[in-house]
């Protein structure tokens, strides 16, 4: 037979293909990683610093804008002259023009004074603002700074309100545009696609390159990377999403003053560019080392396999028979040395054949003697066969024995009949009799008394056995009609029970009927179906009989089933079990476990015709030694019909 699969050279190709491709793929795989790890390393740290960069410009504005406003603070500003006063706003509003609007509150919550590029100004207009958040918040805090709102839908606008110096003091509220911050984050890009946005502790986005983002007051609190910063971790940079759901790499640098957070982020894709550049040349670095691995594997191969070909090819001829056959291999190496081996072991083959020859002969008178006891085991298998012909000449026989066993059986019924009729008239006779005759015919009537009765119990078991015989070789009996299962199995168990307890008086079990209401009625010889549940729940009722065990309660189960196509009725018992070598023989005619008198050996078999050949079911057996057993039979629902049908 030919052993289809790869060759020597082409398993010796493929391992050094896959060592060349293993080595390889490991020296990529590190300088990925490697690569990997710097490219991250290096994106983190421009992130990081770009983002602590717009931190400072943006804190820086602000400080700048203070140090501003601080002109209008200071302790003599309360009794410069209003002319005086109007004159250094307007200096503020054209050394800063990121402030848009002034207002002079004194000390009681007044507006004294306001300046604004887009609305008039006003003069001791008087207005309150003592309980404004601006107002308070300055004088609570010193510097306020509040939150952030847009202007006819364009244009980012802060409120900054300033306390003066002093007791009492009024506060300096400036309005100022932040484009300013909007013009830093827009010019901040991190490679080609990142890009910077700021949010305030809540995670409103307050400046972003996208404007309409932040005119819409989009929330941003739902991102990790905002919740983490808003949360105040040590982990200032991560892999996250982006708002746009792409995976990015962000960091972050808070502005403590301002509650704000600035955000740098880039895509990593953009991010680990070079990473998927390694990725791509280790792969076409693979892919040329398995080619050059693939010719000089072969060409190994080549060289190698050609001396074991040699010897492949002498070993064929050797099998041909050729045992002058000699393999000539100049090498020194291992395969010389193989070939060497071969040839010796060629001419031990040459030497052992004339051995094996003698040899034959022997095996050949062997195998007569073989042939022989082959013969005799032939002839104990014809005894086999003519012993099952005399079983079926034994049930002939049956038949012709019963009538003689009957009149046996009768005989010794009426002979005792006849005995005690005799002790009656012996009774009637008294003292007529002799005292010793009498004795001496009592003695005897009683010896014979005794034999009779135990020729009639034989007969008995002689006539059961001949009936189950008899049985056991009849196809079926009675009128085959509808009938109600449940009821049957019913009756039939009141019947067993009863018989139970007649034969053990003291004998109690509890019994449990699950009876399906849906199996109604099937087409059954009822005689003879009755015959088999009476058998099956004898044997219950012996097998909870013979188990002895502390505290054991005898219980019995019956069921019945009914199905699309069939009906199971189960019989289960908490008895001794079957063993495992009895349970392959229980259907077999004439296998009893009971002792001698007490069983024929023909009930389970009678039930497995009856169940099997009388109404087209089978019975199965389930059991566990010494401690179940459990008989199902499954009838077919429509079995009449069928019948009627063909």
């Amino acid at each position: 037979m030919t052993r289809r699969g790869l060759s020597l050279g082409q398993r010796l190709t493929l391992a050094f293909l896959g060592l060349v491709a293993a080595v390889l793929l490991v020296n990529g795989s590190i300088s990925i990683w490697f690569t990997y790890r710097d490219a991250t390393e290096a994106a983190v740290r421009v992130e990081q610093e770009k983002a602590d960069a717009a931190a400072d410009r943006v804190a820086q504005f602000i400080a700048e804008l203070e140090q501003q406003i601080g002109w209008t603070t200071r302790p003599d500003w309360a009794r410069v002259p209003m002319q005086q006063r109007r004159y250094d706003f307007i200096r503020l509003l054209r050394q800063v023009p990121a402030i848009t609007e002034l207002r002079y509150v004194d000390g009681d919550g007044r507006e004294r004074l306001r300046l604004s590029r887009l609305e008039p100004d006003a003069v001791d207009s008087g207005v309150d603002l003592s309980a404004d958040p601006r107002f308070r918040g300055a004088r609570e805090s010193r510097v306020w700074y509040g939150p952030v709102t847009f202007r006819q839908g364009s244009e980012p606008y802060m409120t900054v309100a300033v306390a003066h110096v002093g007791r009492d003091p009024g506060a300096t509220i400036a309005d100022v545009n932040l484009k300013l911050i909007w013009e830093v984050i827009t010019a901040i890009r991190v490679g080609g696609m990142g890009y910077a946005f700021v949010t305030d502790t809540s995670g409103r986005l307050i400046a972003h390159p996208d404007i309409s983002l932040v005119l819409r007051e989009t929330d941003l609190s739902r991102l990790p990377q905002v919740a983490g910063a808003i949360a105040g971790g040590d982990e200032r940079v991560r892999s996250a999403r982006g708002i746009d759901g792409r995976a990015v790499l962000s960091a972050s640098a808070p502005i403590p003053r301002l509650g704000w957070i600035v955000f740098v982020e880039q895509p990593t894709a953009e991010a680990l560019a070079p990473v998927y550049a390694a990725a791509y040349q280790t792969l076409a670095l693979l892919g040329l080392g398995v080619v050059l691995a693939l010719l000089v594997g072969v060409v190994l191969a080549r060289r190698l396999t050609d001396p074991i070909r040699a010897l492949q090819a002498g070993a064929e001829r050797l099998g041909r028979g050729d045992l002058a056959q000699r393999i000539a291999v100049a090498s020194a190496d291992e395969i010389g040395t193989l070939a060497l081996r071969f040839n010796e072991m060629a001419s031990r083959i040459q030497e052992a054949q004339e051995t094996l020859e003698a040899k034959v002969a022997d095996r050949t008178r062997e195998l007569a003697q073989s042939l022989e006891e082959l013969s005799a085991a032939q002839d104990r298998l014809v005894q086999t066969e003519k012993l099952a012909s005399l079983g079926q000449l034994t049930a002939g026989i049956a038949h012709e024995i019963k009538n003689p066993l009957n009149f046996v059986n009768n005989f010794a019924e009426l002979s005792i009949e006849l005995l005690a009729e005799l002790r009656e008239a012996m009774e009637r006779a008294g003292a007529a009799l002799d005292p010793a005759l009498r004795a001496e015919v009592e003695e005897l009537c009683g010896m014979l008394r005794d034999n009779l009765a135990k020729v009639t119990a034989h007969g008995r078991r002689a006539d059961s056995i001949v009936r189950n015989m008899l049985a056991h070789s009849r196809e079926g009996k009675g009128e085959r009609r509808r009938v109600e299962l449940n009821d049957l199995l019913e009756e039939t168990l009141n019947l067993a029970w009863h018989g139970a307890r007649a034969e053990r008086p003291g004998f109690n079990v509890t019994i449990e009927k699950r009876l399906d209401p849906g199996v109604g009625q099937l087409d059954l010889f009822p005689q003879e179906f009755t015959r088999v549940l009476l058998n099956l729940f004898g044997n219950a009722f012996h097998a909870m009989q013979q188990k002895e065990a502390s505290g054991f309660q005898p219980y019995l189960l019956v069921t019945t089933q009914a199905t699309p196509g069939e009906v199971m009725v189960t019989v289960r018992d908490n008895g001794t079990g079957i063993p495992d070598a009895v349970r392959g023989h229980i259907f077999e005619p004439f296998f009893t476990t009971k002792p001698a008198g007490q069983g024929t050996g023909l009930g389970l078999s009678l039930s497995h015709d009856i169940v099997v050949q009388q109404h087209g079911g089978r019975i199965d057996v389930a059991t566990e030694p010494g401690a179940w057993t459990e008989f199902t039979i499954t009838l077919p629902r429509e079995s009449l019909a069928t019948e009627r049908a063909a």
